[in-house]
């Protein structure tokens, strides 16, 4: 894989992600053990978070990296992965952090799920023009 081709912007993002999806999932097993909840959340408010968190970014992640890696074997430009890319993590983050803090709407949750759309929306709508062309 040649460093700046849209197949090595999807290996970078698709690599973040799962560590992102890792570090979310130690978090659900870190509060499973600090409070002693093997299965459910326990009604543990802290341990439902982080529950919320690591499932909200596995409904979304996976969708987007098909999206990103489709579009870097439609030959786009590593930008284009790029964008996309950045955009999804950027808002998985940012969605995990707000959701952690606190089960209420938050600026953080809205923001991230915002990023999250706007990077289907790109994603998607470049997949489209390519597949057009």
């Amino acid at each position: 894989m040649q460093p700046g081709t849209g197949a090595a912007a999807a290996a970078l993002w698709t690599g973040l992600h799962l560590i992102l999806l890792l570090v979310l999932s130690v978090l659900v097993v870190r509060q499973r053990q600090k409070h002693h909840v093997a299965l459910g959340d326990g009604g543990v408010p802290e341990l439902a978070q982080a529950i919320r968190a690591f499932g909200n970014a596995s409904e979304y992640v996976p969708a987007g990296l098909v999206g990103l890696g489709v579009l870097a074997l439609a030959g786009a430009p590593a930008l284009a992965v790029h964008i996309g890319g950045a955009s999804l993590f950027a808002g998985r983050v940012i969605h995990a952090v707000g959701l952690s803090r606190t089960g209420e709407t938050s600026w953080p949750r809205s923001i991230g799920a915002s990023l999250t759309w706007l990077a289907y929306v790109f994603v998607a709508s470049t997949l489209l023009v390519y597949a057009v062309a």
